[in-house]
């Protein structure tokens, strides 16, 4: 039962930040990427990547989405190694949203528009620096919030949940 209100979180986060109009990847997406697995483990990041698979195919898929969703992998798993204190999962998800920026935009390189030179590489991430600081702004926004919300929830009585 308590799996089953995890899925239904972690599912209507990720769908309510992507389907409410919103700047540019200013979404949930890496802090949960980074969460989930280091909460509840690395097993649980399927949960995401389904999520994450079902909002894609509402707003649409795109030619970068194995990128984005392998990012979403490497996120998950290098969250296991941030999960110390509050400082290292908080420095663990804006590394998360680094990595979203150099795999993501690593795969909009790969589809030539940018030309396929150094030139074009390093052209396709100045363009995409921008988007960058809105994915720092709400990988930071969402993970206090998990981080607000997950301190909550280890207070309550767990008579709640079941």
């Amino acid at each position: 039962m308590k799996q089953t209100y995890i899925c239904i979180a972690i599912f209507l986060s990720l769908a309510a930040s992507r389907f409410i109009p919103h700047p540019p990847n200013f979404t949930s997406l890496i802090a949960l990427s980074f969460y989930v697995p280091a909460l509840f483990g690395f097993k649980f990041i399927f949960l995401v990547l389904i999520a994450f698979l079902l909002s894609d195919l509402i707003i649409g898929l795109h030619q970068t989405v194995l990128f984005t969703w392998s990012s979403v992998i490497l996120i998950g798993a290098i969250s296991l190694y941030f999960n110390k204190s509050i400082l290292f999962r908080l420095c663990g998800a804006f590394t998360g949203a680094i990595i979203f920026f150099i795999v993501t935009n690593l795969g909009v390189w790969s589809l030539g528009s940018y030309g396929y030179n150094l030139n074009g590489l390093l052209a396709c991430y100045v363009m995409a620096l921008p988007f960058f600081g809105y994915t720092a702004i709400s990988t930071f926004i969402f993970s206090a919030i998990i981080e607000i919300v997950y301190k909550f929830y280890k207070f309550l009585p767990k008579k709640i949940f079941y």
